[in-house]
């Protein structure tokens, strides 16, 4: 593994207003004063860009802000990224950008094969030509398909996508092989396992159930209620993917054959979907977004499986462990805690 040392570099992050995007902006700032930090991301309104620009404001408000330079794009207009690596000569980058969601691949295949694979070939192109030392970008859990083994290890096939969300993602990983192989960008994908967190996406399922049992409504636990996930923590997603950024895979070491790697990122802990939602609807009383008598039970609807859904996923990181000495650890309650805190606050300004 190479040491890559992020001081005094030119860093790119797509997705930037994302929910992940931000969070590990916020941490570059706040670890180094002498970096020069793009982020990149398109505003638009696949979910209420209000909760995008009060991310942005975090940023640029806070010490360090002037070290960050926010660029309005979309990875998939290839002209104007490719002007933005000639003007920039990004030294590491960290690409976040894509449409999310296994549901929405259903409702709109083509935005997420013009931002998740035509995007991702551009970012792949832009760091051939513009050659970088780390090329990081996200994949995801979903990968593994309705895999029966679990816990979910690196070396499992990945093979058989049950979304088109999921089949973008491992995509973007035999894309990225391509490229480490044959024009030698190093490349790390992180597998990540249902981030949780403060100033998240509303489209995800704790923040939907937060919204419905606040206004009464009932939600909908699938595959009646037998889910298990390995829900992962924003701050433990943004140390795993700090430390990746520092360490990129060589050529010739342990096997490989490109400079090429993948790891998971999850708490490696399954949770029943039940124990989550009591536990959410727990911390939103505590947090006084709910009535202390709110009655859970009367709130909920058990209902199949959904197409592109699995039962459960669970995150070997045995690797991250081995290679960056790093194991997320937030526990649920901690993190629906830190959550619910906020939540009750937006949406007071909401």
């Amino acid at each position: 593994m190479k040491e890559v040392d992020l001081k005094g570099k030119t860093i790119l992050v797509t997705g930037a207003a994302g929910f992940i995007g931000a969070a590990l902006c916020g941490r570059l700032m706040d670890e180094f004063d002498d970096i020069k930090l793009i982020g990149l991301d398109e505003m638009n309104d696949y979910y209420d860009p209000r909760l995008k620009e009060l991310r942005l404001s975090g940023l640029t408000g806070r010490t360090g802000g002037d070290s960050f330079e926010f660029i309005n794009m979309s990875i998939s207009d290839k002209a104007s990224l490719d002007g933005l690596f000639e003007k920039y000569r990004p030294d590491v980058v960290v690409n976040l950008a894509a449409h999310a969601g296994v549901r929405y691949s259903i409702v709109d295949p083509y935005a997420f094969l013009n931002s998740n694979i035509v995007g991702f070939f551009n970012i792949l192109e832009c760091c051939r030509h513009f050659p970088v030392e780390h090329l990081v970008y996200a994949s995801s859990s979903s990968v593994y398909g309705a895999n029966e083994k679990v816990p979910y290890s690196e070396a499992d096939k990945t093979d058989s996508p049950v979304s088109l969300y999921a089949a973008t993602k491992k995509a973007n990983e035999v894309l990225a092989y391509s490229y480490a192989e044959m024009f030698k960008v190093p490349s790390t994908g992180l597998r990540f396992f249902t981030v949780y967190g403060p100033a998240g996406r509303p489209d995800m399922a704790y923040y939907g159930f937060a919204d419905k049992l606040t206004r009464g409504e009932t939600i909908e636990l699938f595959n009646y209620g037998e889910c298990e996930r390995d829900f992962t923590y924003i701050d433990d997603i943004v140390e795993g993917i700090f430390r990746v950024m520092q360490g990129a895979p060589q050529a010739g070491e342990e096997g490989r054959k490109a400079p090429f790697s993948v790891y998971n990122i999850g708490n490696s802990d399954k949770v029943g979907l039940f124990d989550f939602v009591r536990t959410l609807c727990e911390e939103l009383k505590r947090a006084g977004a709910l009535d202390e008598d709110f009655d859970l039970d009367a709130h909920i609807r058990l209902e199949p499986l959904q197409p592109g859904d699995v039962p459960v996923t669970f995150a070997d990181v045995s690797g991250l462990e081995k290679d960056f000495g790093f194991h997320p650890s937030t526990s649920l309650r901690e993190g629906l805690r830190s959550f619910c805190e906020w939540y009750a606050g937006y949406s007071d300004r909401a």
